[in-house]
């Protein structure tokens, strides 16, 4: 067995290895050394003259008091991780719940607040938005009573029964070979024909609402006890409607008739006179036929949805939000403008506006935001910047398009969701660029991941080592290409490491506090970087 500073030595030269590989380009600096992160008393927003913000979450804000005095002490700036979304405020109705969103506002006093997100295509109330728009026809209402004739004839009434009448028997049966489904059926017995008299033998259904105009299907199963049976359906009560005769065999058979309803209450009647036979009736059911929306249908209705939501949102805070993330990871990896073929949409929480609005749903995002509060910064918000050059050239060209519609765009939000290998001339790369387009520019999101794949499983003192010199580099690096008439904030996707999105249960330490609310080596390093130590 080695001793364990061999142990030692190996995994920090490994791991060096790695990081040179990783940041090629980059500045040489001595990634072990944490000395110089000493400062780890200061409050991050007195370093800066711009906001220093951090993601809150609502359970630790309202229930935990250590979290809510960090956030207070140290950041002047805070955006929602969650309660700005819209699947967080609007209902499956299309109903506003603002009440969680409104108390965290009110936790945090005087704090500058950053909106997040207006457009997205996750945490969407994708339900809401698929009924509203007609995406999802929703499920018809059965208007039919006792359709399986479960409750014997309860909800039929027998009109004609032969000539003489009783001639022919109407009754419930519950025997299996004469049962489609469940436990019942009608069973009716004509032993007389009476060609084009079908309403010698007629049962009628209970009255059901229509609306006049509106189409309705009327369906049921029917089999005959030998072949060359024959039926109807008609309506009533007045204005009837006939449909024709339908041939009958020995085998169960559906039978559809749609119907365009004539009277704001109506009737249906199985018509069995014109063919003497035993005739077995089951599952039956009326419904009311919801037309598909057109692809142009739908988007006038998102086009509203998402005007309303924005609307809404924007005024109802105007007060407290003078920034927001309008659009929000709208490009693909590969570059490409998001539709439901290159962006998973199978949970039930994603929908994806640009499938439906096409190029300009940004550009609507933006215009119905400026109009809501004029005043307000307005983002576009993305992640994979540093490591996706595509991606970047994608997103930097698309905000000039927009802004050559007329669409305010003020500014370019980096996630920056990145590990300790990070490569650092990426970083450069995507802060040049932004730094050239003439926008404002926020890194969004902050945290670097540690542990990762690595045997470490742990936030070693040297994987800690790693994360504080990647965090002062992101810092200098914005302050090198970004000027400082560009520098609208910077924001740590949260604070302590178990409330981290990344946490996955202990496995990854991506954030700036321990989970005992000690600020850690990143913590110092991002202080070194803001005040360009």
């Amino acid at each position: 067995m080695k001793p364990i500073k061999i142990l030692k030595a190996t995994l920090l030269l490994f791991i060096l290895s790695t990081w040179l590989a990783f940041c090629k380009k980059g500045p040489a600096i001595n990634i072990l050394d944490t000395g110089h992160f000493g400062d780890t008393t200061s409050p991050l927003k007195d370093a800066a003259d711009f906001p220093i913000g951090v993601a809150v979450g609502y359970t630790p804000l309202l229930t935990d008091p250590i979290y809510a005095g960090i956030v207070k002490r140290d950041f002047d700036a805070v955006t929602f991780e969650y309660h700005m979304k819209h699947g967080a405020i609007v209902q499956d109705n299309g109903s506003y719940n603002f009440i969680r969103t409104d108390e965290m506002i009110n936790a945090l006093g005087n704090l500058g607040i950053f909106g997040h997100t207006l457009g997205w295509h996750q945490n969407q109330n994708a339900t809401y938005l698929k009924n509203f728009s007609g995406i999802v026809v929703p499920a018809a209402t059965e208007l039919a009573t006792n359709p399986g004739f479960e409750s014997g004839l309860t909800g039929w009434s027998v009109f004609n029964s032969g000539n003489p009448a009783g001639s022919a028997t109407i009754t419930a049966t519950n025997v299996a070979a004469e049962v489609r489904t469940g436990t019942g059926a009608m069973k009716v017995v004509n032993p007389t024909a009476y060609p084009g008299n079908q309403w010698r033998v007629q049962v009628s259904s209970a009255a059901f609402p229509t609306t006049p105009s509106k189409q309705y299907a009327i369906s049921y199963w029917v089999k005959a006890a030998t072949a060359g049976g024959s039926i109807r359906l008609s309506t009533g009560p007045t204005s009837a409607q006939y449909q024709g005769d339908q041939t009958i065999g020995t085998t169960w058979q559906q039978v559809v008739w749609t119907i365009t309803a004539n009277l704001s209450s109506t009737t249906f009647l199985f018509d069995m006179g014109q063919a003497a036979n035993t005739y077995f009736i089951d599952d039956v059911s009326v419904q009311e036929i919801v037309p598909s929306s057109s692809g142009g249908q739908i988007a006038a209705k998102l086009d509203q949805a998402l005007n309303d939501w924005i609307t809404i949102m924007v005024n109802r805070y105007k007060s407290r939000v003078k920034a927001w993330d309008v659009v929000n990871e709208l490009f693909t990896d590969n570059g490409d403008i998001r539709n439901n073929n290159n962006t998973s949409n199978t949970a039930a929480d994603v929908f994806v506006w640009s499938n439906y609005l096409g190029r300009d749903y940004a550009l609507k995002a933006f215009n119905y935001a400026k109009a809501a509060d004029p005043a307000a910064e307005l983002y576009i918000n993305d992640y994979n910047l540093e490591s996706n050059p595509r991606k970047l050239d994608s997103l930097l060209a698309f905000v000039k398009e927009l802004q050559s519609k007329g669409a305010k765009v003020d500014g370019i939000g980096t996630q920056m969701h990145i590990a300790w290998n990070t490569s650092l001339a990426g970083i450069d790369n995507m802060m040049q660029k932004l730094g050239a387009s003439g926008l404002k520019v926020r890194i969004s999101e902050l945290d670097i991941k540690t542990v990762m794949n690595s045997a470490a499983k742990a936030p070693t003192e040297t994987l800690m080592a790693y994360q504080a010199n990647t965090a002062k580099y992101v810092i200098q690096s914005y302050f090198k290409y970004i000027p400082p008439v560009q520098r609208s904030g910077v924001t740590l996707w949260g604070m302590v490491d178990k409330y981290s999105w990344l946490y996955n249960n202990g496995a990854e330490f991506p954030l700036f506090y321990d989970n005992n609310y000690k600020r850690k080596p990143a913590y110092a390093a991002l202080l070194q970087g803001l005040k360009g130590l």
